[in-house]
């Protein structure tokens, strides 16, 4: 496709609205491919980057004013310059993002593959399973994750794990008014994170995905308090066949002015479990950014990355995984990770590196990128997908 445009605008603002504008790109010191690139848009509407080549790729513009497209190529070192401008009408193509609402849920597709499913209400228990009461039902997390080639690589509601669903987001060791709770494992009754709503979703050509609130809701003092409010911002992005990619922005805030503290502890915040025939001995692999493949000792010695994932053969055999990458943005980045020793399990969890605390007017955020992908993957493509997040190429707009 040729060279083409880089990342994060930061800052860029363009004063015109009709007209065309010129962009320039520099990839900085990584080489970029298939990167997902925001810079502030002109305006609302239809936009498209095009190259001297004329090849053109569509500019979608978000509800904060950040025009997205999809870096095909540059090298490392390199400047494309490109001009910006209205797009022209073309055919509807098989391509782009959307949210197909269903009850209980809204699931992500990018042409006609499914990304994943968002669970909005509580969902049914699986049948048959007698260790399953009514507490561990829950709503307001991911599952099922695919693969490209459409194989499952996440689970919900394990045996051994009961708590556990697919890409989920809790706090485990917290104090609150004065009391101690426990918004992960819900089975000990403590507490719990409850879904609120679906605020807004979308789709388009470059990305798509969804607003939603959930509240993590304290149950030790006889009746229900909440504690956080939470919101949820989901983008997945159309970057081609080779792999999935998409992104979670989660916010805490105080609920009612009341401060939370999240004492040291080896877990909690965001959890993915893996597939199910990953529970099997020897099926699952594990690997991070700093090339640990030994999980003996995760249960209880954390590890401290900018990247993990869990990959093995999925329902019929065939391999593929899912990685999540940490934002350098996070409290406590590169934050340590527990692995489970035996299990398709992995944390990313600040609180491993020290006490936190939520204080009335000041957010918490946390930044999480995802991608799956089938086979067996190569560390060096990781780490490349997350130094696109990380550390995006610069992007300068003038008006022509």
């Amino acid at each position: 496709m040729g060279a083409f445009l880089g990342w994060m605008a930061g800052g860029v603002a363009c004063a015109l609205a009709a007209r065309a504008a010129g962009v320039w790109v520099d990839a900085g010191a990584h080489g970029r491919k298939g990167t997902p690139v925001s810079f502030v848009a002109p305006g609302a509407g239809e936009w498209e980057l095009v190259a001297a080549t004329g090849e053109a790729w569509p500019v979608q513009v978000d509800a904060d004013g950040m025009g997205w497209f999809v870096l095909p190529r540059l090298e490392a070192g390199r400047t494309a310059r490109l001009e910006l401008r209205r797009a022209r009408k073309t055919e509807a193509g098989g391509h782009g993002v959307r949210v197909v609402h269903g009850p209980g849920e809204a699931r992500v597709e990018v042409g006609e593959r499914p990304v994943f499913t968002y669970r909005t209400t509580p969902t049914d228990l699986p049948p048959g399973r007698a260790d399953l009461s009514p507490v561990f039902r829950r709503g307001g997390y991911i599952h099922p994750v695919w693969t490209p080639s459409g194989r499952v690589v996440t689970d919900d509601y394990p045996a051994n794990h009961r708590h556990h669903h697919g890409i989920w987001f809790a706090w485990t060791r917290v104090d609150f008014e004065g009391r101690k709770t426990d918004f992960w494992n819900m089975g000990d009754r403590k507490g719990t994170v409850e879904f609120v709503a679906l605020d807004e979703s979308w789709g388009g050509p470059v990305h798509g995905g969804f607003r939603s609130r959930h509240r993590q809701v304290d149950l030790t003092s006889g009746t229900r308090r909440v504690a956080m409010e939470e919101t949820w911002m989901v983008r997945a992005f159309d970057v081609g066949a080779g792999h999935g990619l998409f992104e979670l922005v989660v916010t805490n805030t105080c609920a009612g002015g009341v401060p939370v503290s999240l004492p040291r502890y080896r877990y909690g915040g965001i959890g993915v479990r893996g597939h199910a025939r990953w529970n099997d001995a020897g099926q699952m692999s594990f690997l991070n950014s700093e090339g640990t493949t030994d999980r003996s000792k995760g249960d209880h010695a954390a590890t401290v990355g900018r990247w993990a994932l869990m990959h093995g053969p999925l329902e019929d055999g065939k391999a593929g995984g899912i990685a999540v990458l940490g934002h350098p943005g996070n409290v406590h980045a590169p934050q340590p990770q527990r692995i489970h020793p035996t299990e398709p399990f992995l944390c990313l969890a600040p609180q491993q590196a020290g006490d936190m605390e939520l204080v009335p007017g000041r957010p918490l955020v946390s930044r999480y990128r995802f991608v799956t992908f089938d086979g067996v993957p190569d560390a060096a493509w990781v780490e490349r997908l997350w130094r696109d997040y990380a550390e995006p190429p610069v992007v300068r707009v003038t008006e022509r």
